[in-house]
């Protein structure tokens, strides 16, 4: 079962966050973990899932069905991605995304809730993290680095905008060339085909992004310059670092950020690479499921 649930951001934004599993029964707190007179099961701890730059909360669902067995699992569409509104003149700041998540927190009971980001998503999370330790009880870091990645690398992304071939005659079109023929694939990765194919949609010329990609470049413009070490050093709950050894986030880096995390833990995914948690997807639960189980006793 699957639930779309309105989250009011920052600026009054309308978010749409996605909850898998049966939703809590009334009066019931993701994070309340005493037990009742009768002896009953506590409630399921609360998990906040956010993807990354261009993601959407769908790209979530494998992780969160297996994550509702045994927790309240919520993906949050973040503002100008999947079917959260994506007003022009919006705030598309570090703050606004970390005001949207602590507002998910809080209005859907979550808390202590367990963070769980990809990319962006896992800057998100660190941060907020860091802003109310009261809020949240664990944080899974999937491939995001801590280092600032500089002007030049923010010219390889308007450059990388411009050259796809919009818009696609059909989703095959799109999975073939974000799998095969984007020059930034070194060699042919259907999931990384598939993972494109669920931010597109149909217009009446052909499939494009559900999002605007200039929007994206005003999102990425407000962190990329910037390191964000410090951040990480403010986070008190369990924190685990998970990389893909082909992704973007190098070993050394990696290692780092978990010895500046006051506790930080490592865990990598073999034959993965940016998109973790879509290339090796029994792997990552693997990787993930040990120290999510250290939150559910």
């Amino acid at each position: 079962m699957v639930r779309r649930i309105d989250v009011t951001g920052a600026g009054g934004v309308s978010l749409a966050a996605w909850e898998y599993g049966d939703p809590p029964k009334p009066g019931e707190k993701a994070g309340d973990r005493a037990q009742d007179e009768l002896g009953e099961s506590p409630p399921r701890p609360g998990v906040l899932l956010l993807h990354g730059l261009m993601g959407r909360a769908s790209h979530w669902a494998p992780t969160a069905r297996w994550l509702s067995e045994r927790h309240r699992a919520v993906a949050l569409d973040q503002r100008g991605h999947g079917q959260s509104e994506k007003p022009e003149q919006a705030a598309y700041t570090r703050e606004a995304y970390v005001e949207d998540a602590e507002a998910a927190v809080e209005q859907l009971g979550l808390a202590p809730v367990v963070l769980i980001g990809h990319a962006m998503g896992a800057l998100t999370a660190w941060q907020l993290a860091a802003k109310r330790p009261d809020l949240v009880r664990g944080l899974i870091i999937c491939d995001m680095r801590a280092s600032a990645l500089g002007a030049a690398s923010q010219r390889e992304w308007e450059s990388w905008f411009k050259a796809w071939p919009l818009p696609f005659a059909t989703l095959a079109d799109v999975r073939k060339w974000f799998g095969e023929d984007d020059p930034w694939v070194e060699r042919p990765n259907p999931s990384r085909g598939e993972f494109y194919a669920e931010v597109m949609q149909e217009s009446a010329d052909g499939w494009r992004p559900v999002f605007d990609p200039e929007q994206m470049l005003t999102t990425r413009e407000t962190w990329v310059y910037d390191a964000h070490w410090e951040e990480l050093t403010q986070v008190q709950c369990p924190a685990l670092v998970v990389r893909g050894l082909d992704g973007e986030l190098g070993r050394a880096e990696s290692q780092e950020m978990v010895r500046v995390l006051p506790h930080g833990q490592y865990a990598e995914v073999a034959d993965a690479g940016h998109l973790v948690h879509y290339d090796q997807p029994d792997a990552w639960r693997a990787a993930i499921e040990p120290f999510l189980d250290g939150f559910t006793h």
